[in-house]
């Protein structure tokens, strides 16, 4: 692929000082690492991979939730206004060839299941944890440290790319469609 990786990173807008800090490592080893982050594009997790990002010299694309450009985050490149509200967490999951999981609250938690729902990987980071019914569920990649999340993120984007340019769906089967 000659395009540029773009991993999507996702997690709580009024993200906890710990959780904002493990965001923005993250925005750093993915940048370092040659990958463009999107997000959401507001404050909490996304500024904060964003900033990380920047810092190392990375590319950021916001997905705004409003109707002003204005409305993004210091950080954010290249800022696409939906005017969608939540509804724009699927764009945001559906960008990146991977998802990265800092923390979250319940809007995390439906851009997990946006992912996961279309076959993209998510690596978690100090966030939810998945039971189906009593059993645990562990679609969740778990990651101990943001070079392990970028590390693993890259790695499942790598692979599901080889998928795609297959031919082949990388929605699971589990899923009825």
């Amino acid at each position: 692929m000659d395009r540029q990786m773009i991993i999507s990173v996702i997690g709580e807008s009024n993200a906890r000082p710990h959780i904002a800090a493990l965001a923005e490592q993250v925005g750093v080893e993915l940048a370092e690492r040659g990958v463009a982050i999107v997000c959401g594009g507001l404050g909490g997790v996304m500024e904060a991979a964003c900033k990380g990002a920047k810092s190392a010299g990375g590319t950021t694309i916001g997905i705004l939730p409003g109707d002003s450009p204005l409305a993004a985050n210091d950080y954010i490149d290249i800022p696409i206004i939906t005017g969608m509200g939540y509804a724009r967490n699927s764009v945001v999951v559906k960008t990146g060839m991977a998802v990265v999981a800092v923390g979250g609250a319940y809007g995390t938690l439906s851009e997990i299941g946006h992912a996961l729902g279309d076959g993209a990987p998510v690596i978690g980071l100090q966030t939810w944890e998945l039971t189906r019914g009593v059993e645990p569920d562990s679609s969740i990649i778990r990651a101990s440290d943001a070079a392990d999340a970028a590390e693993k993120a890259i790695a499942a984007a790598n692979a599901r790319l080889a998928v795609i340019a297959a031919g082949k769906s990388t929605i699971p089967e589990i899923y009825d469609r």
